[in-house]
């Protein structure tokens, strides 16, 4: 094998990988951000039942819990950790590369063009990912929660709210959720090639709509239940 061909099989051998290249990890923050920010919209919207009343709230529950004979809301579950897994590897993955291609930070940073939701990122994604935790052991197994009933989803929404302690970390993470998708949204359509100056306006506007939405909405929850607008 003469010394080119070796060094072609060399720099084959050590090529890095579609994943893990920066563009790679991007891609995979952008699918699985796709796919995050469509449940956590869904999730909004479902629980908007709430305000009905406690029987339209438990049979939207029961429809969840039975759909594809109990198979579907797994699956689901499944394909959202993954979602949620992927997402946490890409952004510490490229946190981390980043901290080890400037070990010293810049001397005087420029932040007039950036905004608080894009300088925050990394915090907000920690903290939503606790939460995350969190919701699941208190409104989903009820390991957390004073008083779980499994056959009542209604009366554990408003049990669960009536805790000042815990509508407050709920309404900080929410907001934590509107800055994430904010800057989120805007900079997945923009890993995705769908950049375009005609466009950006609308992007920008998309972006601060929905998470604007979303956020105000699932506060509105525990506020609700803390003011008596939802009770039992």
């Amino acid at each position: 094998m003469s010394v080119a061909e070796s060094s072609l099989a060399g720099a084959a051998k050590t090529r890095p990988g579609f994943l893990d290249s920066s563009v790679g990890k991007k891609v995979v923050m952008a699918v699985t951000g796709i796919m995050l920010f469509g449940f956590v919209t869904v999730h909004m919207l479902g629980n908007l039942q709430a305000y009905m009343g406690e029987a339209p709230m438990n049979h939207y529950a029961e429809f969840l819990h039975t759909m594809i004979h109990g198979m579907g809301i797994w699956v689901f579950r499944g394909v959202m950790l993954v979602a949620v897994v992927l997402h946490g590897w890409a952004a510490l993955s490229l946190t981390l590369s980043n901290m080890a291609a400037r070990p010293v930070g810049y001397r005087a940073t420029q932040v007039q063009a950036a905004t608080f939701a894009s300088r925050t990122m990394r915090w907000t994604g920690v903290i939503l990912g606790l939460f995350i935790v969190y919701h699941l052991l208190h409104l989903t197994t009820g390991t957390l929660h004073p008083s779980f009933d499994p056959a009542n989803p209604y009366r554990n929404f408003v049990t669960g709210f009536k805790v000042p302690l815990a509508s407050a970390f709920y309404i900080v993470a929410q907001l934590c959720l509107g800055f994430h998708m904010w800057h989120g949204v805007w900079s997945l359509t923009q890993t995705l090639g769908w950049a375009h100056p005609r466009y950006d306006r609308l992007r920008r506007r998309f972006a601060y709509v929905m998470a604007t939405v979303v956020a105000a909405v699932n506060i509105s929850f525990p506020i609700a239940v803390l003011t008596g607008i939802i009770h039992l």
